[in-house]
């Protein structure tokens, strides 16, 4: 005669066949999704790993090239890193390190492409600013003026504002243009921390132009005891 729990398992046995019967194939399915999802996942991190790893071999051997001073060199090692592996920090670091070569080495235009490229492509804006601030230099060197200006408009990471704003005078500076300029280096001084050695070099600029900053207000005496 079967028991009180005998009745009761047989119950839970139905039911479950029941809700297996109804529910079985979605159950199977979203089990197959989240294994697909959970392989896919771990692929992709082996994929990003790899690249990374491929790109630091070749950023090193471009470093290499650049400390050399082999400007043809470090151009073709950073074509082939930006076409193989575009979204690593490493074809960003390897445009920047691969312009300031060609453009020691009196090959602006390819300085030109490889910073135009830095700041059209680099995933991390901090990466594009610097890139369009350093392509601003070069074209301000070439009198380039407005399209030095135009990039240093699109300038825009966070923290570089005073940076931008001394190059801008730089530019303006160099087409003549010295009201503007000056405007720019106050600016730059303004917005640049007293703690940051460079702020003496934007002073300099301020005092060539006319317009020296005035000295900091002495700090306040103690009152008298």
């Amino acid at each position: 005669m079967a028991t009180q729990l005998d009745l009761q398992e047989q119950e839970q046995l139905d039911a479950l066949k029941a809700f297996w019967k109804r529910y079985g194939n979605l159950v199977t399915w979203l089990l197959i999704a989240a294994l697909a999802a959970y392989a896919g996942w771990n692929g992709w991190n082996y994929w990003q790993r790899d690249q990374a790893l491929k790109a630091s071999a070749m950023y090193d051997e471009l470093d290499r090239a650049a400390a050399a001073g082999d400007a043809d060199k470090t151009a073709r090692i950073f074509g082939d890193l930006k076409d193989r592996y575009p979204g690593t920090a490493y074809a960003e670091q390897g445009g920047l390190a691969a312009a300031k070569v060609q453009f020691e080495k009196g090959q602006v235009d390819a300085a030109k492409a490889s910073l135009t490229w830095v700041a059209a492509n680099a995933a991390e804006d901090e990466y594009r600013t610097v890139a369009r601030l350093r392509l601003a230099a070069v074209l301000a060197a070439a009198k380039q003026f407005d399209q030095a200006l135009a990039e240093l408009d699109a300038a825009k990471a966070a923290g570089f504002e005073a940076l931008v704003a001394d190059r801008r005078g730089d530019v303006l500076a160099a087409a003549g243009r010295e009201a503007e300029a000056r405007a720019a280096y106050e600016a730059a001084y303004k917005a640049m921390d007293d703690s940051v050695d460079y702020k003496r070099l934007i002073e300099a600029k301020l005092t060539a132009l006319g317009a020296a900053p005035a000295p900091a207000a002495p700090a306040a005496s103690g009152a008298a005891s």
